[in-house]
């Protein structure tokens, strides 16, 4: 039922390189299309929007990370940021918390969540 955890930060860093290759892949598609104007261009503007969009992703990303909270991993004794209540270490996925009331407790990204009452 748990999936495979990883840093937030690393995730979304991810999340945009993906975005980097689809704009790609879409611009190769649109190469198969060279005798329709139209539907070459339209390939052409998506994957571009996929790769402005991706820039974005790595600009918002890395605002968020300026501002995370540096921690030493406990496990492996090298310094990660922390974003919300639990992350994982960039390093060697060891669970971390800044909530006291978290600890010894196992790890659920549902912490990060509000509850709602």
């Amino acid at each position: 039922m748990a999936g495979k955890y990883s840093n937030k930060i690393n995730r979304i860093r991810t999340f945009a390189l993906s975005l980097v290759f689809i704009g790609f892949f879409v611009m190769y598609i649109g190469i198969f299309f060279k005798t329709n104007m139209l539907l070459m261009t339209l390939f052409m503007i998506l994957g571009l929007l996929c790769i402005i969009g991706s820039t974005a992703v790595y600009l918002w990303i890395g605002i968020i990370s300026t501002r995370a909270v540096q921690v030493v991993c406990p496990s492996c004794g090298k310094v990660t940021k922390v974003l919300g209540r639990v992350d994982m270490c960039m390093f060697c996925n060891e669970p971390l918390t800044m909530d006291r009331s978290l600890a010894g407790k196992e790890f659920d990204e549902s912490y990060n969540h509000k509850k709602e009452s």
